[in-house]
């Protein structure tokens, strides 16, 4: 078959075929980190997708938001990355690392398709898939199944295309992840899928009004947010107040968030802001 792919020389100047990730699963509510490149990033271009595969990082401690990142875009000494389309940090961020092939499935087979790298799309999450990273983070793990079910309804597939990496990779056993029943996980994927499972916990935009009829409080604050009440975060924080929430002020509120028991999203919301202002 003749094929239809640029010399591999000119790879690093095409836009792959995966670069409606990002809005998926933005339209999803799902939240998104680009990671520079990533449009261009592949081992060339995919084929057509058919699923989702997937796995966990394996990463041992410190049990940190997505130390994997770097391992996932330039890869291991024994494989080239990228090594998946998305990484999934611990705090529910997807992370989108390349828009084209990725070297993330290895020889296995899933509903009679073979061919993993080109027609499957590569999840890595952040665990060390041991006993000291069980349960999941039930942020995580939300965001696992809610950003599998926005890939398969886009690609008109359903639940049992989603396939764990233990189920895809032949000989049997020759893989372990990802370490949670695929079962179950499935099954919440369905259920999100039919529109039967609860709807996400949203972070209202604004905080609440302090009484009835008094106006909405601060706005809630993300990347790449700017501007008055940005500075205000910063100088709590104790960092340059330049009034751009940028990595390091998205940084800086994940670690404080973990320090006050608040779910380490890096977002100013309503609780965070409470927690600030008791500083």
């Amino acid at each position: 078959m003749k094929s239809f792919l640029p010399p591999k020389e000119e790879w690093p100047d095409m836009a792959f075929s995966l670069t409606w990730l990002p809005q998926v699963l933005k339209d999803n509510g799902l939240k998104v980190a680009l990671v520079d490149g990533w449009e261009n990033r592949g081992h060339g271009d995919v084929g057509k997708i058919v699923g989702v595969i997937c796995h966990h990082t394996a990463t041992p401690p410190p049990k940190t938001n997505m130390p994997t990142l770097k391992t996932l875009v330039d890869g291991r000494p024994d494989l080239s990355g990228p090594l998946a389309q998305l990484g999934l940090g611990r705090d529910g961020t997807y992370y989108i690392v390349a828009a084209g092939r990725c070297n993330h499935a290895g020889t296995g087979a899933w509903k009679g398709v073979t061919t993993g790298n080109s027609s499957f799309i590569g999840i890595e999450a952040e665990n060390t898939g041991l006993g000291d990273d069980s349960p999941w983070p039930a942020v995580q793990m939300d965001a696992y199944q809610r950003g599998v079910a926005a890939i398969l309804a886009h690609i008109g597939q359903g639940a049992d295309f989603c396939v764990g990496h233990k189920e895809w990779a032949l000989p049997a056993g020759r893989k372990n992840d990802p370490s949670f029943d695929m079962n179950p996980f499935r099954s919440a994927v369905a259920a999100i899928l039919s529109g039967t499972a609860p709807a996400p916990s949203l972070i209202p935009a604004v905080e609440p009004p302090a009484e009835p009829g008094a106006a909405d409080g601060r706005p809630t604050l993300r990347r790449p947010a700017t501007g008055d009440e940005v500075k205000q975060v910063q100088a709590k924080l104790g960092i340059n107040a330049d009034g751009n929430f940028g990595p390091q002020t998205e940084a800086a509120v994940r670690a404080f968030q973990r320090d006050h028991g608040l779910v380490p999203d890096g977002i100013v919301g309503p609780q965070t802001w409470t927690a600030l202002d008791g500083t």
